[in-house]
């Protein structure tokens, strides 16, 4: 199944952020539990955004996986790419390398 790469860029209401964190935290938790998430982390500037890789079978279903977002649908997430990723070099677990 392919990898996309999901990068956030925050708005910056950090107290909407905040609000919302826990929300997001579970969310991703769970796309992580059922192998959909591969990784995932904030920028190392605190609150300005993420990256994300997940599995899906195509760039559509990868926006509806993140559509359902809370941060995306709290409006958190100011922009948002989403890119098929080929992995060349290396290994990712959870990944299909050709």
């Amino acid at each position: 199944m392919p990898v996309f790469a999901v990068q956030y860029t925050y708005g910056n209401d950090i107290e909407k952020i905040e609000k919302f964190r826990p929300e997001h935290v579970d969310f991703l938790s769970e796309l992580h539990a059922t192998g959909t998430l591969l990784v995932s982390g904030p920028w190392s500037v605190p609150n300005t955004g993420a990256l994300l890789l997940i599995k899906a079978e195509d760039v559509d279903a990868a926006k509806g996986i993140m559509d359902q977002d809370p941060f995306a649908r709290e409006n958190i997430v100011a922009e948002r790419s989403i890119n098929q990723w080929n992995v060349f070099f290396g290994f990712l677990p959870g990944a299909d390398v050709e």
